[in-house]
């Protein structure tokens, strides 16, 4: 009976919102597991486009590269006879000269003045053979044609008496004694003083003394330096 009223005491507590007072707090449990991701939200709204920046400044000079591989030759040019532009004309110039040099590379002594090459192997012989020695080798014998050249000339060989046979015909050109082997006028003439001697004009030869003038000698059969010219 006493139990009964006791529960029934209870019943009407609890029916009647009144809580018994709470114990002691218990210690904390261990966290829970995380939840499942949340749905994405909605897409926000576009921004308006920025202001550019201002310029950066120039960076420093990197490192020079690699070389680069070599290229594969070109074609060679073609100079068309009738289209000779100035960069073919050039080409054919730089030809030429190459081909004279590499001819004048075949003799003893060479010496360039100018554009023109005077070439010799030190021989020495009569007016007819050094004409014949430089006309059988497609050259002509010297024959200076400025100051230069002649000076060029006097001091090839170092022997005294160096006298050597020049291109000087025996003909006359307009009353005067100046043409060359091939009857051309002579464009630079050094006669030495009475010089051309008029008396052997027609038969005599023209030599270069050491001194740099020009006399006629009636002794075409001299030993003189045979030199020719290119």
């Amino acid at each position: 009976m006493k139990l009964l009223v006791i529960f029934g005491t209870i019943y009407l507590m609890v029916q009647a919102g009144v809580s018994q007072p709470s114990g002691p707090k218990g210690d904390m449990g261990f966290p829970g597991f995380p939840g499942m991701p949340g749905l994405p939200g909605p897409p926000g709204k576009t921004g308006s486009r920025g202001n550019d920046g201002h310029k950066g400044e120039p960076g420093s000079k990197g490192f020079p590269g690699y070389p680069g591989h070599q290229g594969h030759p070109g074609s060679p040019a073609v100079c068309e006879l009738d289209h000779i532009d100035s960069g073919c004309q050039v080409m054919k110039n730089l030809q030429k000269r190459v081909a004279k040099l590499q001819l004048a590379l075949n003799y003893d002594f060479v010496r360039r003045v100018g554009q023109k090459y005077f070439v010799s192997h030190k021989e020495k012989g009569s007016f007819s053979k050094a004409v014949e020695f430089c006309s059988h080798r497609g050259l002509e014998l010297a024959l200076p044609q400025s100051e230069e050249e002649n000076g060029a000339l006097t001091q090839f060989f170092k022997e005294v008496p160096r006298l050597v046979w020049i291109s000087v015909g025996n003909k006359k050109a307009e009353g005067n004694f100046g043409v060359d082997m091939k009857t051309r006028p002579l464009t630079f003439t050094k006669w030495g003083e009475g010089q051309p001697d008029e008396s052997i004009q027609d038969t005599g030869c023209t030599v270069l003394s050491e001194t740099g003038v020009w006399r006629v000698t009636e002794d075409c059969s001299l030993d003189a330096f045979i030199i020719c010219q290119l």
